[in-house]
């Protein structure tokens, strides 16, 4: 369950995108079924307002892009409980949380690039680094 800061590297190519390589595979991953992806319906608001800041040019024709990929979203409203939690145990963002919760609901694993959220909430699990996440070992997602 890739965060915000994972799916934007799938259309933001530039010098500063570390680990771009990591994000293309687990959405190559994805696209051929080796795992099952799921993101909060408010991805949207959060790629789309990065890419009307950094890319504002291109940004419709990348979201487009990204909305093609018909990725399954679940409502944060059904796991509000998890979220908010979170946001108390660990002080993170609603936003950041809703990836997170999505992943202890579901059982599964929020790969984020935001090395200061994974230090943060490391002891909630279901959470890793993308920088730490092995395209070969599938059951991670």
């Amino acid at each position: 369950m890739p965060d915000a800061s994972v799916l934007l590297k799938w259309t933001l190519s530039s010098a500063d995108e570390t680990h771009q390589d990591l994000a293309i595979a687990l959405k190559e991953a994805w696209l051929s079924g080796a795992c099952h992806l799921i993101v909060p319906s408010l991805w949207i608001y959060e790629v789309g307002n990065i890419l009307g800041m950094k890319r504002p040019a291109e940004a419709t024709t990348l979201l487009r892009a990204m909305v093609d990929l018909d990725m399954s979203e679940a409502n944060p409203a059904l796991y509000a409980r998890e979220i908010f939690r979170l946001m108390k145990d660990f002080k993170v963002t609603f936003y950041d949380a809703a990836y997170h919760a999505l992943a202890i609901h579901r059982g599964g694993l929020m790969v984020t690039a935001d090395e200061a959220y994974v230090r943060k909430t490391i002891r909630a699990g279901h959470v890793v680094l993308l920088s730490h996440w092995q395209p070969h070992r599938m059951e991670q997602v």
